[in-house]
């Protein structure tokens, strides 16, 4: 046992004696590899057709960088908690400044906000076209069996939901069922094909919009809001530690009509990676404008 400890002794003396000699003349050299940009990146996301196009997308064009991209779906207030807390690096899926206010206020403090990367987003209760007589919440009376499709419980459409059926005395006796993005999307269509009366939570940019005709009822009380952005925000540190996907993030900006076109693919049967590959590789020039500051 004691040589065995005097030849562990003896390496690492050796060792340090080794690193010591390294240094003498390149210093310059460790610190530029304590330096060098980590390649391994989490996105979080919230798991709604929306965001599940965005973060595709943006997590092609950082893996086809370099990046070991992981990409993570999260329930709406965790996912704000991990970007945070530093569980995960990023997402671009901040509703504002309504659908994610609650969880905003909760969090601005310990993450960076990168600004918008889409405008135009909306949320609110939607029926078909065919439902002619409601053009309004308040026109809404025992249609849909005086039942609300809506998304995953928590979700910040719902929350506006369940303050509505508080704000408009007309829903008091209403019941929002919450399902998910998914079961709401077939329910619409199943609707849709009976030609049945339906009120489901929804959002743009979504593909519903450019598969159904569709309409937002108005929303006289302005409980859902106006008109909202999508956002990129970051966890602290990120621009130091990894700066070339930190301007990735922040020069990342897109359209409804781009996002919307991704969503259509995955809703037609393609997978979310083809899908956002399929995108990146038609959009060379886009992608080029978000990558053009990385050497």
């Amino acid at each position: 046992m004691k040589f065995k400890k005097l030849m562990m002794i003896g390496l690492a003396l050796g060792l340090s004696a080794a690193l010591a000699a390294c240094g003498n003349g390149s210093s310059n050299d460790v610190d530029n590899s304590n330096k060098e940009e980590d390649k391994e990146i989490n996105l979080a996301y919230v798991e709604w057709d929306s965001e599940i196009a965005s973060t595709h997308v943006i997590g092609k064009v950082l893996e086809d960088l370099g990046y070991d991209v992981t990409l993570t779906p999260l329930d709406n207030a965790i996912m704000w908690e991990a970007v945070a807390n530093g569980e995960a690096d990023a997402s671009v899926a901040a509703w504002l400044p309504v659908t994610h206010g609650e969880q905003y206020e909760a969090y601005k403090d310990d993450i960076v906000d990168l600004g918008e990367n889409l405008s135009g987003a909306k949320i609110g209760l939607v029926v078909p076209e065919y439902m002619e007589n409601v053009d309004s919440i308040e026109d809404l009376n025992k249609h849909a069996n005086m039942q609300i499709t809506g998304i995953e419980s928590g979700a910040g459409v719902m929350q506006a939901t369940e303050r509505a059926l508080q704000e408009y005395e007309n829903l008091a006796d209403w019941e929002l069922v919450p399902s998910s993005s998914g079961a709401m999307a077939v329910a619409l269509g199943e609707a849709i094909k009976n030609k049945e009366e339906i009120v489901v939570t929804g959002w743009t940019p979504h593909w519903k919009f450019a598969k159904y005709e569709l309409k937002y009822l108005e929303d006289p009380k302005g409980v859902f809001g106006g008109e909202e952005t999508i956002n990129t925000f970051v966890r602290k540190g990120l621009e130091d530690e990894m700066p070339d996907a930190f301007k990735v993030l922040d020069n990342f900006h897109w359209t409804t009509a781009d996002m919307e076109s991704v969503m259509l693919d995955i809703s037609n049967g393609m997978s979310p990676a083809d899908a956002a590959s399929k995108w990146v590789e038609e959009n060379a020039e886009k992608v080029a404008k978000w990558t053009e500051e990385i050497e």
